[in-house]
């Protein structure tokens, strides 16, 4: 296979990385907007790799599948391109910067028969694959209570912020889709707070550094899910999930950085993941070769376009929560 990858940052280095090791792929093209920058994420991953001058001239080189991991702001235009070029596309969240440009792109993608698969990483994480086995087994009975966490140990460069989309809908989200996934429910309402008290840039970007939020869904079950920029502990991901027979943690370890106080409680045995590509490393690469098998007609699309929007109408209905300072319906 011939894959293309646009975007050749932090995470698209890190995925060259992952094609070239995935069985199949013979040659990998590549493509950003800095095209030094893609000219030396070729040379680093070697014979096999090869940088084209921008986005259009990759897409017309005859492709099997692309690879979108480009920044937030070009996302909808790349997928648009892609599917009306009749390529397969894997693309990190968000597909766009609100919900009416994702409404917008999937009517697209629709329109062009094409096939689209989205980045929610934590539905190829071994723990998150655990506990939705455990809870659609029925090994811990009735769900009762959910809590999620995300907690980042810096906060993102200055001028990140104002991009991002916020503290929902960048951060929290992959908890909400995780949420859904794992539990097999729809969130109905929310109820959700955020704190601006930490450095002045989140008040000038009119985001807030941490955040909470209260789900109900559809069956009752009630969940929280917490998010911060500003967990100097380290980097934590988290689920707990409580039934009538057993509670179950993922996430929970050795490197969690997650301290007891208690007298004789074990230290941790290793330093904190240092970030998301550390943490869940394994996951990247796992949803990469997925979308391999995806393209080649192998498996059914594990996280399409419409999962992304279910989960970005929670993180629309947390925001218009936080500002309005009351519960929020989830829009079905």
């Amino acid at each position: 296979m011939r894959i293309g990858l646009l975007g050749t940052g932090r995470i698209g280095a890190f995925h060259a990385r992952t094609l070239r090791d995935l069985p199949g792929v013979r040659e990998l093209l590549l493509a950003d907007a800095d095209p030094a920058r893609a000219g030396a994420v070729a040379s680093a991953v070697g014979d096999g790799a090869h940088a084209l001058p921008t986005p259009a001239d990759l897409l017309a080189a005859g492709v099997d599948a692309v690879v979108i991991a480009a920044s937030t702001t070009a996302h909808a235009e790349l997928i648009v391109a892609a599917a009306r070029a009749g390529v397969p596309a894997f693309c990190e969240k968000p597909l766009a910067a609100d919900l009416a440009g994702t409404l917008t792109v999937l009517d697209e993608v629709a329109a062009a028969g094409a096939v689209l698969q989205i980045g929610f990483q934590r539905r190829f994480d071994a723990g998150y694959a655990a506990a939705r086995e455990a809870v659609r087994s029925g090994r811990l009975g009735r769900l009762h209570t959910v809590r999620a966490l995300t907690a980042d140990p810096a906060p993102p460069p200055t001028g990140y912020l104002p991009l991002s989309g916020g503290l929902y809908r960048d951060c929290l989200v992959h908890d909400f889709d995780a949420l859904r996934w794992v539990t097999g429910r729809e969130v109905v309402t929310v109820h959700a707070v955020g704190s601006d008290a930490g450095p002045a840039m989140f008040r000038e970007a009119g985001d807030v550094d941490t955040a909470a939020a209260v789900l109900t869904l559809d069956d009752g079950t009630l969940a929280t899910a917490t998010a911060t920029r500003m967990n100097g502990a380290g980097y934590d991901v988290r689920m707990e999930l409580a039934g009538e027979r057993e509670t179950i943690a993922v996430g929970l370890g050795p490197r969690t950085p997650l301290t007891s106080v208690e007298p004789t409680a074990p230290g941790r045995a290793g330093p904190p993941w240092p970030g998301f590509l550390e943490r869940f490393g394994p996951a990247y690469a796992a949803q990469l070769a997925a979308f391999v098998a995806l393209v080649r007609g192998e498996r059914a699309n594990p996280c399409d376009g419409w999962e992304a929007l279910r989960a970005l109408r929670v993180a629309e209905a947390c925001e218009e929560s936080r500002r309005a300072e009351r519960p929020v319906r989830v829009s079905p």
